[in-house]
């Protein structure tokens, strides 16, 4: 199985210069054109052929020669509305940034595609290669999913690799998180308020929706507070709020954005509701209307217990007991609080979500992602694509 990690170091000036073509080239949500072309002509080169079977999404099927089960590996290529602030020769020339490692994943798929295509004829069944947009607005894999991803071959297992940096663990260490819940849900919520615009001076004579709109504020903390139980790790964040634009007007309308973020489904749907119902309910003490509109909701990312066993013991062959590490090594409790659309794919079939390590502060990578500055180690992209390829072999081997 070294020999997938020896293939993989082969191909590492390939990885690295397809990372930063798309680092250059950073785009955002479902409209990724240069991006996918890319992509789709670097698979042909390499003898694949692939499919764009909704905005910007592509699939491409390695093996199938040999009767077996079928495991999609996933890799995400969009980008964040970030002004890139690095001063790299490959640095974005777009107003956009691949702030979050997506260029990296997508091109460890890539250098995992070769050598699955190297080979092929030896694969015990088939590799499903799933290169998905608009994972940041969580909205990528449910495209996908509803275009057939999963189907046509029916998907056994899926797998995915997230690159981290400016966090406690050494670059090329790979992160299996246990088997269960390792990501919050995500659901955006957008509150309308509706009230009654009129002079300042007289605000007897109208319903004063930013009054509302701050007892909703705060009402909502006591979700966090008092009804849900201090041993869960739920959060509720106000990112805007917005309403009026003069110091002596009352203004009709207002307007709140937020988040929820959960673990356990039940506290997820619970707090769902009670926003509403708060929302409705100070609203109408104060006069006013309040809609609440959920307009993106992601589910957790669960790690099939069955596969992780299997997936962990694949890659402590492959790289060592200690290069393999729990996802605690960087998150407390080893979740992550942050949301992943690839939720979406493991309330399907059984999957695995894993992290490798692109750089510790103490090895010069300071900065976290979504950050104006963050950037990977670039040594140890081989790492995932033998990842990659090595686990979509192996399990394929083990399920026969």
């Amino acid at each position: 199985m070294n020999n997938i990690l020896d293939e993989a170091k082969t191909l590492q000036e390939v990885i690295v210069k397809d990372r930063r073509y798309i680092h250059q080239n950073a785009e955002l949500g479902h409209d990724l054109p240069i991006t996918s072309e890319y992509v789709i002509n670097r698979l042909k080169e390499m003898g694949y052929e692939p499919q764009v079977i909704t905005d910007s999404a592509i699939v491409a099927l390695a093996g199938g020669k040999k009767n077996g089960r079928t495991i999609l590996l996933r890799a995400d290529m969009d980008a964040l509305p970030i002004l890139e602030e690095n001063g790299l020769d490959y640095k974005s020339t777009t107003k956009n940034m691949h702030a979050c490692g997506h260029d990296a994943h997508a091109s460890m798929l890539l250098g995992a595609a070769q050598i699955l295509k190297n080979h092929e004829d030896e694969l015990e069944g088939t590799v499903k290669l799933m290169f998905q947009p608009a994972e940041e607005q969580l909205s990528g894999a449910k495209a996908m999913i509803e275009a057939g991803v999963l189907e046509n071959p029916k998907v056994d297992a899926a797998i995915m690799i997230h690159i981290f940096s400016g966090m406690p663990v050494p670059a090329g260490s790979l992160l299996v998180p246990n088997g269960g819940y390792v990501t919050s849900s995500g659901d955006m919520f957008h509150i309308d308020i509706k009230g009654k615009g009129g002079h300042g001076a007289m605000p007897n004579n109208s319903v004063d929706p930013l009054n509302v709109a701050a007892h909703i504020h705060i009402s909502l903390q006591e979700i966090i507070s008092r009804e849900v139980p201090p041993s869960s790790t739920t959060v509720i964040t106000i990112g805007q709020m917005h309403g009026g634009n003069a110091s002596n007007i009352i203004p009709d309308t207002a307007f709140i954005q937020g988040s929820i973020r959960a673990f356990d489904e039940k506290e997820r749907e619970y707090m769902k509701n009670r926003v509403v119902e708060i929302s409705k309910g100070a609203a109408s003490t104060f006069r006013a209307e309040a809609n609440v509109e959920y307009r993106m909701e992601c589910p957790s990312v669960y790690n099939n217990p069955e596969l992780y066993g299997q997936v962990h013991k694949i890659n402590v062959d492959l790289l060592g007991k200690k290069a393999v590490k729990g996802f605690d090594t960087a998150f407390p409790g080893g979740k992550m609080t942050g949301s992943e659309d690839f939720g979406y794919i493991s309330e399907k079939v059984p999957s695995v979500m894993m992290a490798l390590g692109g750089g510790s502060p103490e090895q010069g990578y300071p900065y976290p992602q979504h950050h104006p500055k963050v950037n990977f180690n670039e040594d140890v992209f081989y790492i995932g694509s033998a990842v990659y390829a090595n686990t979509a072999i192996e399990w394929l081997k083990l399920s026969k």
